[in-house]
């Protein structure tokens, strides 16, 4: 049924490689003016077993420590190891999308990750049996801004609000939970934003959004609305914080946040999981980490001071928009 789909619209993944490419080459571009020193370095690689991609690094930059923003389109045969881990069953697989993390140097300027994915499965004939869209982008601040927190979630919810006002609050409740460093209790790594995964066309959109359907071209402007808005809700609040004057105990904070951070990234992240079980990449995998961290032993601010104030906003989700 999904086959005779596929060929009844205009949608497909060639036109989702053209507008990751695209979205890339934008988002570069922005963060470069922004940065005003720095530039991104390209690196093309392959896969050996099938496909590669564009993994762009920036670092030691005026603004950005360190940073990248990467494409890949892969593909392969669906292996036993991915059956089991990734609960998924086909002969054989196409994924294609974009991720980044940006590492600001100054602890004012928050640390931000986003990636928009879209995954075929094929049968043995080489026919689609399935296939779905994720991504969602979140901020991590290292000192609560409230005006920051309010402009980075209404950025997203106008994004999202045209294709139905009631995901936002759906899909921001999915990121609060899912950045979430869950051996630690509840303890996020931000302060979110929004994530989905798994999204079908014409399937409801999540168990919560059971009259939210979307066909495949509606997801498809769905996941470029997502894509087209980080700039507008993450360059403004790099620009008002990046030439703000820190201490060295500002910076230590940050390191402490960051270790929270590579946690997350190492113990519970699907992206990474994903990329490591499938051979991908090491090194485009593990640029999202952040340069320097620190992990002292049973770390706590002082009660009532900024850093504290940080913790609490990511130990109990705020509603932000």
């Amino acid at each position: 049924m999904l086959t005779l789909f596929f060929f009844m619209t205009m949608f497909n993944k060639n036109t989702w490689i053209d507008f990751i490419h695209d979205l890339q080459n934008r988002i570069c571009t922005a963060l470069e003016a922004c940065d005003g020193s720095a530039t991104f370095v390209e690196d093309l690689w392959e896969r050996p077993e099938g496909g590669g991609g564009k993994t762009r690094v920036i670092s030691n930059g005026a603004v950005f420590e360190k940073g990248g923003v990467n494409t890949s389109i892969v593909h392969g045969m669906v292996s036993d190891v991915m059956r089991k881990q990734l609960q998924i069953e086909g002969h054989s697989w196409f994924a294609c999308g974009l991720s980044l993390v940006i590492h600001p140097k100054n602890p004012f300027v928050p640390t931000t990750h986003a990636n928009w994915r879209y995954f075929e499965l094929y049968d043995a004939a080489g026919n689609i049996c399935d296939c779905w869209f994720g991504g969602g982008a979140d901020l991590t601040p290292y000192y609560l801004d409230r005006e920051d927190a309010m402009h980075f979630h209404g950025t997203l919810k106008k994004a999202l609000d045209p294709f139905d006002k009631a995901l936002y609050p759906v899909l921001k409740k999915q990121c609060d939970h899912y950045f979430n460093n869950t051996h630690r209790g509840f303890e996020m790594r931000g302060i979110g934003g929004v994530f989905y995964d798994h999204v079908k066309p014409d399937v409801a959109f999540q168990q919560a959004l059971p009259d939210t359907k979307l066909s495949l071209d509606s997801l498809f402007a769905f996941q470029q609305a997502n894509g087209n808005c980080f700039t507008d809700a993450y360059i403004p609040i790099v620009e008002k914080h990046k030439h703000k004057p820190y201490t060295a105990e500002n910076k230590y904070w940050q390191e402490i946040r960051r270790g929270r951070y590579v946690e997350f990234n190492l113990i519970h992240d699907r992206g990474t999981i994903f990329g490591l079980k499938t051979n991908g990449r090491t090194e485009s995998i593990l640029m999202s980490l952040p340069p320097t961290v620190r992990f002292d032993y049973n770390y706590q601010p002082a009660e009532n001071s900024p850093e504290a104030l940080l913790l609490d906003a990511c130990q109990y989700p705020k509603d932000w928009a």
